[in-house]
């Protein structure tokens, strides 16, 4: 298991450099930071001399190796436009977007799961087929479609919840459920397939003939057999929620790190954008190796 994790986090490393470099080379396609970010009326003059402060005046290798330097030490440059070390302000902004991601995971998998169970157990039944459109139609709608339904809803005419910031449990209920949605389906749809798929095997038959409860069978012999492509499903869920809420965020205007990099990609302030891509990366391979360990304790079959 040592080995394994050495060999995993030598990966992540690599990993996380190539994204660095993709990100990097990416912005530096997208347009001149100093063209948005000078005055109106700015003289070439001025310009020029904006670009030698922030140092783009440099070769793009030259960028590159000063970025890279500083991104080992946890440096990732000064904000553009806030004019602060730009880490600093994506882990202000980090609270925000681990409470929405961490609400919707939570969501997704106290409702998931046990409809996808019960759907299973009452195969072909009128609930199991409502239950399977109703995850169909989840998959189906998009999340900021929902979110902006539910502000007409909720907000506009029936004025029950607050449409946009951060605050209570009343501003959280709106995007954490939009942001849940897609995830809750597709639990659920898998769920009630790798059940079907572990009660039909012989020792659940067994078990249901010497007289073992119901509720026994789910939970100590199927659900924990079941349970390896869903937690598969979980990490994978998490780490796209904590990476994937921005377009939630700018829709309730939460303050989180999506809608910061929202903001920092359309006024080109590049160390926040990659500040924000570094940590999102690291918290993605970070979430996928700790799913890999799991799985030893969940089969011990599985050896690394």
């Amino acid at each position: 298991m040592t080995g394994f994790i050495f060999r995993r986090l030598l990966q992540s490393i690599v990993l996380i450099k190539f994204v660095l470099v993709f990100v990097f080379l990416l912005l530096h396609l997208t347009g001149d930071p100093v063209r948005v970010m000078a005055p109106d009326g700015a003289t070439e003059q001025d310009i020029e001399q904006l670009r030698h402060e922030m140092g783009l005046d440099k070769p793009l290798l030259t960028q590159y190796g000063i970025f890279f330097w500083g991104a080992i030490k946890g440096d990732f440059g000064v904000s553009f436009e806030h004019g602060e070390p730009a880490m600093k302000i994506v882990i202000e902004h980090l609270p925000a977007t681990v409470e929405l991601a961490f609400s919707a995971f939570l969501i997704s998998v106290l409702i998931g799961i046990p409809l996808g169970c019960l759907a299973a157990f009452r195969e072909n039944t009128v609930y199991d087929q409502s239950m399977m459109f109703g995850a169909v139609l989840g998959q189906a709608v998009p999340d900021f479609g929902m979110g902006l339904m539910m502000i007409l809803v909720f907000s506009v005419f029936l004025g029950w919840l607050p449409p946009f910031g951060r605050g209570d449990w009343s501003n959280l209920l709106m995007p954490a459920v939009a942001a849940s949605l897609y995830h809750t389906a597709r639990l659920a749809r898998l769920m009630r397939s790798e059940m079907l798929e572990v009660i039909r095997q012989d020792y659940i038959t067994t078990a249901r003939s010497k007289g073992v409860a119901n509720r026994s069978v789910i939970f100590r012999h199927a659900l924990k057999n079941a349970s390896i492509p869903i937690v598969t499903v979980l990490g994978i869920d998490l780490a796209l929620t904590l990476g994937g809420t921005v377009i939630i965020e700018t829709v309730f205007a939460w303050p989180g790190v999506g809608r910061l990099t929202v903001q920092a990609i359309h006024n080109r302030d590049f160390p926040i954008v990659q500040s924000a891509v570094f940590l999102m990366a690291s918290t993605f391979v970070i979430i996928n190796m700790l799913v890999d360990i799991i799985y030893t304790y969940l089969d011990p079959r599985i050896k690394y």
